[in-house]
């Protein structure tokens, strides 16, 4: 694990500390010392090579950081010399991506596998094959995580479990399919998605898929609920209007819950109502009160249970994680110290750790982070202090007040050029100034819009290849270099802004180019236009929304992730259960005919609404078309019909129904995330103040060098800083947090994080936690404080 963020798979910890200890400690005599200060030994040591014993503390301390940072259980941490190797071996960049390769090409089989794509169709030898080498790799790592984990963890680990199983079928099929050289029904290729939710990239993934599956039980209640009221409605509509024999709606029991299962969605209003509707106007009443009940009160409520229970769960997730981070300190933290000083680490040991668990660490940075954390100054570190890792290993160092600019050893013309360029983007009124260019350049695309053009490709040259464009594209690339000229690129780039303002300038740039090239290339006409998003930077409601995106960004990427694995299961079923089935000029008499009507003869071969036979499994990629439209659930019923005429099977519709409530589950789940966040940013921001803000994101720290001189002893070490500290003086460096949401979260939560603290403290020292009341959790909150 701490070998992951190693850039070769040659650095994997054994080489690393068998070739450093015996640099480190040199004599036997110095070996036996050593080993005579430490606090307590690594279980990965090997008893015949003592001086491997502090570095592999180091090395199992940085695993166990690793495990904290990645939230794995510490019952797959490795226990004994011989699991170190294949431990190592899997979490190591290398093979992160040999996974997460393998599990991609299993996925992508699809669109060679009968029903394939017609570009991408592969024979049979081949895309076994190919299975089979996927799958292999696949058992490697599954075979060597249990080398260390133990077997019975198949029994124990849930998840381990399921991905053996379908590792064995699959691997079954794929031989089968060599064997016979010919697909034959094979369903079971939907649960493919499986190993790439395993692998270390889908990380944040599986936390969400973790998030749904504990919000289900109010989401089940809510659906039992509805589908009550749908039941209802469907068994009094049978017995109000089946006996209307113009009604096709309620001619049967199964039809009037089919009827009433899609007006749950409104996809069939008022269609469905019509033909009641006609011979009553009283009926209307029926309807009504469904869509109201069921709609406007059930649906919402849902979402209102949805969101109550997620909040509780985003809250209870961020409690466990920062729970855990602390016991991977705690437990590294056993290993750093020694006999003499059992309570605290020295600069020696916090080195030794960072050495395996951020490798990349500049040594400037590993001396900030460990002033940072010693806030007692003492030089020695505490366990409280030391907890505190995560945390100050997200800071980004700069000095505080640099002497001089980036360009103050410049050439002087060119310095004097710089210094005004400084002070022009330094101007209070330069953002007023591109903000009315960036306004005039709106002015000028409405009146490209609005100029009239013989052709599509005419008017796209005129709005993109016109003087105003590049007029308009130049100030703007002028403005980007001004201020990379007058800050400097470390400082231009660290804001967002900057990068989404030069980002789309030169896709504009680029794209207005192509178009000269190819004039029917016109979807680029969505380039220009994106820089007056920077105008609704102006209003704080915008900023609000821009900084909840932020916010959710990883969410959505997990959202986005699911999505794609659910549309993936459904449309490997979809594919086996209707492949087969030509939708042109189905469902002969039914209300669905015009839907499907072909005719050769025509020039388009449909009219203008016959077009929904291409919504079929013929392949992945129609089917993943298809799933779409029934996500968004606009005329739905209509695809779901053709297929039960088809096939004449009306179970078929089961199908399309799971379908439509796995979606509803999973898009419920989204809005409350997205509802939690927003409400979480706007109480944030009510509770914080900007001055606030910016002394929670910062960290000053002060670093003398005659201190550090006498802190780290080493000269080999100290010779790495003399570019970065003052030599016999005084520096101070400045670390700046990423305003990430785990870090808004501790701000937020900073008293109940007190409590959680105390109450882990009363769960370590082996009281039972039924038995603490709430008096003795606040006497210790006060003893803390103290």
């Amino acid at each position: 694990m701490a070998s992951s963020r190693c850039s070769s798979p040659d650095d994997d910890g054994y080489k690393r500390f068998t070739e450093e200890a015996h640099h480190t400690y040199g004599t036997d005599t110095q070996h036996a010392n050593a080993i005579e200060e430490m606090g307590s030994v690594s279980g990965l040591s090997r008893d015949s090579e003592a001086a491997d014993h502090w570095e592999m503390n180091y090395h199992e301390a940085a695993i166990f950081l690793e495990e904290g940072e990645n939230n794995e259980k510490f019952d797959s941490h490795p226990r004994h010399p011989s699991a170190l190797p294949a431990y190592l071996l899997v979490h190591n960049n290398w093979y992160y991506g040999l996974d997460l390769s393998a599990s991609l090409i299993l996925l992508l089989l699809a669109l060679a596998e009968e029903p394939s794509v017609s570009r991408f169709t592969l024979p049979v030898g081949v895309h076994g094959t190919l299975e089979l080498v996927a799958l292999a790799i696949i058992t490697i790592e599954l075979v060597l995580k249990l080398q260390w984990m133990g077997y019975s963890t198949l029994l124990k680990h849930n998840r381990t479990m399921v991905k053996s199983i379908a590792l064995v079928i699959m691997a079954l099929e794929a031989m089968t399919v060599l064997v016979r050289q010919e697909s034959h029904f094979r369903v079971t290729r939907a649960l493919r998605p499986i190993f790439l939710v395993d692998t270390r990239a889908c990380g944040n993934m599986r936390r969400f898929i973790r998030q749904i599956f504990q919000s289900l039980p109010p989401i089940l209640d809510m659906l039992g609920l509805l589908l009550f009221f749908v039941s209802s409605y469907a068994l009094l509509g049978y017995y109000l209007f089946s006996d209307h024999h113009r009604n096709p709606f309620f001619r049967t029991l199964p039809d009037s819950f089919v009827s009433m299962f899609v007006l749950l969605t409104t996809a069939n209003f008022p269609d469905v109502m019509m033909p009641s509707y006609a011979i009553s106007k009283w009926n209307a009443i029926f309807f009504i009160s469904y869509i109201s009940t069921v709609l406007y009160v059930l649906m919402n409520l849902m979402l209102a249970v949805v969101y109550e229970t997620f909040t509780g769960i985003e809250k209870d997730k961020f409690r466990k994680l920062l729970l855990h981070k602390r016991k991977a300190c705690k437990l590294a933290f056993r290993l750093l110290v020694s006999k003499q000083d059992p309570e605290g680490i020295k600069f020696k040991q916090f080195e030794g750790v960072m050495r395996y668990y951020a490798p990349r660490k500049k040594a400037r940075d590993v001396v900030l982070m460990f002033k940072q954390l010693n806030a007692s100054g003492s030089g020695t570190m505490s366990e409280e202090e030391f907890i505190g890792l995560y945390d100050a290993s997200s800071l980004r160092w700069h000095l505080k007040d640099p002497p001089d600019p980036w360009f103050s050893a410049a050439w002087p013309p060119l310095r004097m050029f710089c210094r005004a360029a400084r002070r022009l983007v330094l101007w209070k009124y330069f953002e007023y100034i591109v903000y009315i260019l960036i306004l005039g350049n709106g002015v000028a695309m409405f009146i490209r819009v609005a100029q009239s053009a013989d052709s599509l490709e005419e008017s796209a040259t005129n709005f993109c290849n016109s003087w105003d464009t590049y007029l308009f594209l130049a100030i703007f690339l002028f403005e980007a270099l001004l201020r990379i000229i007058g800050i400097g690129w470390t400082q231009y780039t660290a804001s967002g802004w900057n990068l989404f303002d030069l980002g789309v300038t030169l896709a504009a740039l680029f794209g207005s180019l192509a178009l000269l090239l190819k004039p029917d290339f016109t979807v680029v006409v969505i380039l220009r236009p994106l820089r007056l998003l920077r105008l609704f930077k102006l209003k704080k409601r915008y900023r609000d929304i821009f900084g909840t995106l932020v916010l959710l960004s990883p969410l959505m990427w997990s959202t986005a992730i699911v999505m794609l694995v659910m549309y993936y299961f459904f449309a490997i079923v979809g594919m086996e259960l209707f492949a087969k089935y030509d939708l042109r000029n189905c469902c002969a008499n039914t209300t669905v005919e015009d839907f499907f009507r072909y005719n050769p003869n025509i020039v388009n071969g449909t009219s203008a609404i016959g077009y929904y036979y291409l919504n079929n499994f013929s392949d992945l990629l129609h089917s993943g078309v298809t799933l779409f439209e029934l996500t968004v659930v606009n005329n739905w019923f209509i695809i779901m019909d053709a297929f039960a005429s088809v096939t004449n099977c009306q179970y078929s519709r089961l199908y399309f129904m799971c379908f439509y409530l796995f979606t509803m589950v999973v898009l419920t789940i989204v809005v409350a995330s997205v509802l939690e966040a927003f409400r979480f940013r706007i109480q944030y921001k009510k509770q914080t103040s900007k001055r606030d803000e910016e002394q929670m994101l910062h960290e000053e720290v002060r670093v003398e060098w005659n201190s550090l001189n006498n802190q780290i002893q080493e000269g080999k070490f100290l010779e790495q800083l003399h570019g970065d500290f003052h030599r016999g003086g005084v520096t101070y460096y400045v670390g700046r947090r990423p305003r990430t949401r785990d870090v808004l979260q501790r701000r937020m939560y900073i008293a109940e994080i007190e409590k959680w603290l105390v109450e882990a403290d009363i769960l370590e020292r082996g009281i039972d936690f039924t038995e603490v009341t709430e008096s003795m959790v606040e006497a210790s909150l006060v003893d803390s404080e103290s």
